[in-house]
């Protein structure tokens, strides 16, 4: 399957790809801003979340910014990462223009309030506590970010790194990062769907070409260096059951090894065949559930471990059991049948992504704005070209004592 699309620039700087599917019968518009908790200074965590609930505050001409699209019949929604923050509306394809409209004046005259910052400061702690610090193991990422990188911005979670930094949020704050990062020389639209590709370049070029071009200003960061030793913590909670979480140092999203660090993943932990599940949960049975998922952040990101532990099972040989697993990917091949099996099961996943608009959207966007709108279409032929020569050297470079962040967490 290969997606087809227009991609253009307006005067502006607003990147535009436009997706014309005559299957669908809805329409989305989804717009990503080039900023993400990697842009906040390290004193002033989670702005770029907070930015994604203040956007939903309304404009000075639209208070009710869900109200005015539940009245042509769209959705909205949008996430925040460490790069990016995204936000997209599915329309019934005859009112594309009242989307982008929208679209258009929350970029340019969203209502910066002290009621809209204080109501959204106050959901936005809530969201902290609830599912971070309420839940059990909710702080387990908050604690392997901050214990992995100690230069890059990576090492805080977008919603933040603790609630103090949300309470100090003020006008002159918000306003400042929403006129630095808000502004289409730092944005692509993506309008995916069964539309008529002149009619919607038209209402893009209306709705969107008078908003001014401003210069982005971003803060300079470091790279995260080598690691040369291992970190080991042990965090005491009252938890149900007692959790290891390892996390590895790993490429970053355009670098080739990513793609054998994906399928490296689902070798380990995707279904029941997998190797981790088959031989530590079913076999020798020293998780209950164990799982393997990468950042997939654009710089250089981790791949994480995370097992829950049977009751007789103490952390050192679980951390052993699983460092086992990972010496035979390095040791020994796998062969080119586990292989095949992984990729067509990647491939699968990635051909139903595609049949749903909105997943379209996002991944024209993020390839738009890592500069290469056919990123959608080229992820097929890198997972394709990965051998399984590449999937012992990338266990190698990955899987490494000295690169690892290793957590003990619950009953000591």
């Amino acid at each position: 399957m290969n997606i087809n699309f227009d991609f253009f620039t307006l005067e502006n700087g607003l990147k535009v790809v436009l997706h014309f599917d005559s299957n669908s019968n809805v329409v989305t518009t989804n717009m990503l801003y080039n900023v993400g908790s990697k842009d906040e200074s390290p004193d002033c965590t989670g702005l770029a979340h907070f930015f994604e609930h203040l956007m939903f505050s309304g404009t000075k001409r639209h208070p009710r910014f869900d109200t005015f699209l539940e009245k042509v019949g769209a959705q909205n929604n949008a996430f925040t990462s460490s790069d990016i923050t995204n936000y997209y509306i599915t329309v019934p394809s005859n009112n594309l223009e009242h989307a982008l409209y929208i679209e258009s004046d929350r970029m340019l005259n969203l209502n910066v309030s002290q009621n809209n910052l204080d109501v959204q400061k106050n959901v936005v702690i809530e969201e902290f506590k609830q599912i971070y610090l309420n839940q059990p193991y909710g702080d387990i990422h908050l604690i392997l970010r901050d214990a992995s990188y100690n230069h890059h911005p990576y090492n805080w979670c977008p919603i933040g790194k603790e609630i103090s930094h949300i309470e100090k949020f003020n006008l002159d704050i918000v306003s400042q990062f929403y006129k630095n990062f808000y502004s289409p020389s730092n944005a692509v639209l993506v309008v995916a769907g069964n539309i008529d590709l002149n009619k919607t370049k038209k209402l893009i070029s209306k709705y969107f070409s008078f908003i001014p071009y401003r210069e982005v200003k971003r803060s300079y960061y470091q790279s995260e260096p080598k690691k040369i030793e291992k970190v080991e913590l042990k965090i005491q909670k009252d938890v149900p059951s007692k959790c290891i979480a390892l996390a590895f140092h790993m490429g970053p999203r355009l670098n080739k090894n990513f793609y054998a660090s994906k399928l490296i993943s689902l070798i380990l932990s995707s279904g029941v065949s997998s190797r981790l599940y088959n031989n530590l949960v079913k076999k020798e049975k020293v998780f209950s559930k164990i799982q393997t998922y990468l950042g997939e952040d654009f710089d250089s990101s981790l791949f994480y471990i995370k097992g829950f532990l049977n009751d007789n099972i103490d952390y050192l040989k679980a951390e052993e059991s699983v460092f086992n697993e990972l010496n035979l990917l390095q040791s020994k091949l796998i062969t080119e049948q586990e292989l095949i099996k992984v990729k067509n099961k990647n491939e699968t996943s990635l051909h139903f992504s595609l049949l749903n608009n909105s997943y379209k959207a996002v991944d024209l966007a993020i390839g738009s704005i890592l500069n290469n709108p056919n990123l959608i279409n080229d992820d097929f032929s890198k997972y394709k070209s990965v051998s399984v020569d590449d999937i012992q050297a990338e266990s190698k470079k990955i899987f490494h004592p000295t690169n690892c962040t290793s957590l003990y967490y619950g009953k000591m």
